[in-house]
C-alpha cells in the first residue's frame, strides 16, 4: 500500500513538519500536491510539530515556503503548549536557545529573568547559535542541577534534519539533564496533551479514522501508538538511510505503511 492508496476512512491526518513537509529551507518534492490531493479528498489535515516556536510563526514559515494554507485545517506546536505553561501564572524564567526563539517567546508573553533575578525554571528551546553538541553544555547542566532548575523542554526532538544536515535539538539537552538527576517537563510529541489538542482541533473524530504521518519513531510514531491511532512512517527524514527496529514500547503496534516521502506516485 502507498499513500495514493490511503483508505477513505482516514478522515483526519495528523502531519509532522520537519523531515516530512520540509528540510528547514524548502518543501520536499510533491508535498504541496499531496496536501492539495488530501484536501480535495475531503480529509482534514492537522499539522502537528515539535517546533519550539509559537503556532503562528510556524504557519508563517510554511506559507513562505509555498504550502497553501487553504489545504490544511489547523496547526499546533509544542512551543505553543510551552508558552501556555510558562505564562500561566506569569513569572520570570531563564532561557536556553537561539536569540530568534528568545524574541519569539518574549513577544508571546513569556517573561525572562535577568542574570541577577531569582528564578528556578528554564525555557529550553534548543542549542544556541554557537554550540552544536550537548557536550558543550556541561557547565550549564551542572549549574542548573546545583540550583534545582526545572527545564521546560519546548522541543522534544533529539535530532532534526536541516538542509540535509543532522542537528541536535532541545530534547537531547533535556535527556542529558534528566540523566544527571534533573527535572524536565516535556511538551509535544509523543506526550498525550498535544495529540488530544490536535484531535480537538479536528473536531474529535473517532480515533480509528485518524492517522499520524511522521518521521520520528519516538515522537510521531510512539505518540500515535500511545494515542491509539494508526501511523504512517516516513523513512526519508531523520531515519534516512537507516533501518528501524520497533522496540517493545510499541507492543504489537506497527505503522500501517512506510513511505520515503509524501510525493504522489508518478502518472
Amino acid at each position: 500500500m502507498t499513500l495514493d492508496d490511503l483508505p477513505d476512512h482516514y478522515s483526519t491526518i495528523l502531519c509532522d513538519v520537519w523531515g516530512v513537509i520540509h528540510d528547514g529551507a524548502s518543501l520536499y518534492p510533491g508535498v504541496a500536491s499531496r496536501f492539495a490531493r488530501w484536501h480535495g479528498e475531503g480529509r482534514k489535515i492537522i499539522i502537528l510539530t515539535n517546533a519550539p516556536r509559537p503556532a503562528d510563526r510556524v504557519e508563517a514559515d510554511l506559507r513562505m515556503l509555498g504550502l497553501d494554507p487553504a489545504h490544511w485545517h489547523a496547526l499546533t506546536s509544542s512551543g505553543q503548549a510551552g508558552i501556555a505553561a510558562l505564562t500561566d501564572p506569569p513569572r520570570p524564567v531563564g532561557f536556553c536557545g537561539t536569540r530568534y526563539d528568545f524574541e519569539d517567546l518574549e513577544a508571546h508573553g513569556v517573561t525572562f529573568a535577568s542574570a541577577q533575578e531569582p528564578h528556578d525554571e528554564i525555557a529550553l528551546t534548543g542549542l544556541d547559535e554557537y554550540r552544536y553538541e550537548v557536550s558543550e553544555y556541561v557547565a550549564e547542566l551542572s549549574a542548573w542541577l546545583e540550583r534545582g532548575m526545572l527545564l521546560h523542554c519546548l522541543n522534544p526532538d533529539r535530532i532534526v534534519v536541516h538542509r540535509g544536515q543532522r542537528l541536535v535539538c532541545a530534547g537531547a539537552i533535556a535527556d542529558a539533564y534528566e540523566a544527571k538527576g534533573g527535572r524536565a517537563i516535556w511538551y509535544g510529541k509523543p506526550e498525550a496533551p498535544i495529540f488530544d489538542h490536535a484531535l480537538k482541533l479536528a473536531g474529535n473524530p473517532p480515533r480509528e479514522e485518524v492517522v499520524m504521518v511522521g518521521d520520528g519513531p519516538h515522537t510521531d510514531m510512539l505518540g500515535a501508538c500511545r494515542a491509539g491511532i494508526d501511523g504512517i512512517f516516513v523513512s526519508g527524514g531523520i531515519q534516512e538511510g537507516e533501518g528501524y527496529d520497533w522496540g517493545e514500547e510499541f507492543g504489537d503496534w506497527r505503522p500501517i505503511m512506510t513511505v520515503p516521502g509524501l510525493a504522489p506516485r508518478a502518472a
